[in-house]
């Protein structure tokens, strides 16, 4: 099972070679491809931030009809606040948004894909695989 993480769907917005054929490789597995819901914010406010915000928000809406999306719920919370706690007292802060990633995909027993190994890491207990 497998989480993408925000930077991967980027990269396959853009075009990238490398995020492009795992996508292939994904697209013809049997496992369902999912998404946690703080990367759906990412998507979208990076694209209505962007120099031509309709069409950029058309292609994250047609990415992400194929996804199934992971909610942030009360037990992904827990080990987000958590999360957040233990990395602030070690002075290893991280964006909430990827701690909020990283304990959906924790919470799924899920493996995160991402180009973002450096912060993810650090989240303990989180499956991650790098490209």
């Amino acid at each position: 099972m497998v989480c993408l993480d925000t930077s991967f769907l980027i990269d396959v917005l853009r075009g990238e070679k490398r995020a492009e054929e795992i996508e292939k490789r994904l697209d013809e597995g049997t496992e369902p491809v999912k998404v946690a819901s703080p990367t759906v914010m990412e998507l979208i406010s990076g694209a209505l931030l962007s120099n031509n915000p309709e069409t950029e928000k058309q292609k994250v809406h047609q990415l992400l009809s194929y996804l199934i999306v992971l909610s942030l719920d009360k037990e992904s919370a827990i080990i987000a606040g958590n999360t957040e706690a233990e990395l602030t007292k070690a002075g290893e802060k991280i964006d909430v948004e990827d701690i909020m990633i990283g304990a959906i995909a924790k919470k799924g027993n899920e493996t995160l894909l991402t180009r973002n190994k450096k912060h993810f890491e650090k989240i303990k207990g989180l499956k991650i695989e790098n490209y």
